[in-house]
């Protein structure tokens, strides 16, 4: 009965300090957060409560446990104490990885407060991520190999592996050639600035903004919602096209098939005119001219600008329609026509 109330003791009192200490740091960096809105690393540090209650309830557990436990078999003594250590491994790593997270965010935030330039903040925050991603993977492994490092059989099977380090990364690195590329390939393409998070692209003919990149994948999210996931040796060994690249820009083309009695003249005042009342036409430029002609007609082409690859969609879809409708309207003459009669017939007509 004693060991059971000293057992109940110290699980309650390690619960309760740990809670105190966690409530009392939540209070501090809620109390800093208003007094510093302009920084947002202590709103971020409220996220670490529950990895930080993990780590002291372990760390107090495995000091006061073996106190506690007084008569216990000293077996079940060096089992619970090794839970408890495993547990304070997983629980500091997931604390490290939280910590580092909310000072780099932080960080990322007051740099986007700063600057204006949106390519750089696309490439920065590309960095971040990948970043991140290879913290994460790190202090995984690190912790994966120190809990493994407690138990005695995993030692001698770590030293006796040594031994062969060198074959088995050999083996490991032809075995693992696609998935290196790869990796290789997410460094370079983070800090090559080939490719940025926010960026438009165009690849194997799908148009789409670049929605997520990680060591290995890319993930594009196209006009219509689809996702396209591609190997990100994909952007280092073909081309592919980044709207976004010098700026987002862009200038596009509107082809309009019409009879050879168009009014060209009256058409390209009649865009110009159109193009004033037009939100998403930036102003940089705009034109129509005849670019070709066959025996049935005449092609039409009007090249109109926007500030980025929306704007210009919805500028060439407008700008398409009403010149459609404009000649409907006005010269219906000027639309194609489709000649049907005989050709005997239609010369005895002409005369």
């Amino acid at each position: 009965m004693e060991s059971v109330v000293r057992l109940a003791i110290s699980v309650g009192g390690s619960a309760l300090v740990a809670f105190v200490v966690c409530r009392a740091a939540d209070l501090l960096a809620r109390f800093a957060d208003a007094r510093h809105p302009e920084t947002p690393l202590w709103g971020l540090l409220r996220r670490c409560r529950t990895p930080l209650y993990v780590v002291l309830l372990a760390a107090l557990l495995r000091w006061t446990y073996p106190v506690a436990a007084g008569r216990e078999p000293a077996a079940h003594t060096e089992a619970v104490s090794r839970v408890l250590l495993l547990c304070l491994i997983g629980a500091g790593a997931w604390l490290t990885v939280r910590t580092v997270a909310a000072v780099v965010e932080s960080t990322y935030a007051r740099y986007a407060g700063r600057s204006r330039d949106a390519a750089r903040l696309r490439r920065v925050r590309t960095q971040v991520t990948l970043i991140m991603r290879v913290v994460s993977v790190a202090v995984g492994v690190l912790a994966a190999a120190a809990a493994l490092v407690t138990f005695p059989s995993f030692r001698t099977l770590g030293t006796s592996l040594l031994a062969s380090a060198g074959i088995i990364g050999i083996v490991a690195g032809v075995a693992a050639q696609s998935t290196l590329s790869n990796l290789f390939a997410g460094f370079q393409i983070a800090f090559g600035d080939m490719v940025r998070i926010g960026d438009t692209v165009v690849v194997d003919g799908e148009w789409g903004v670049v929605e997520e990149v990680t060591l290995t994948f890319l993930t594009v999210r196209t006009w219509d919602e689809r996702r396209v996931t591609l190997p990100v040796s994909y952007f280092t060994s073909r081309p592919f096209e980044n709207w976004s690249r010098g700026g987002a820009e862009m200038t596009g083309s509107v082809f309009v098939h019409c009879d050879h009695t168009t009014p060209v003249a009256l058409a390209r005042a009649h865009l110009r005119e159109f193009l004033t009342t037009c939100d998403t036409w930036d102003g940089r430029g705009w034109d129509l001219a005849v670019t070709d002609t066959s025996p049935t007609g005449i092609t039409v082409r009007a090249i109109v600008t926007a500030k980025d690859a929306d704007d210009l969609w919805t500028t060439r879809c407008a700008v398409r329609e009403e010149l459609v409708g404009w000649l409907a309207r006005e010269h219906p003459g000027a639309l194609p026509k489709v000649v049907t009669a005989p050709a005997a017939q239609q010369a005895e007509s002409d005369r």
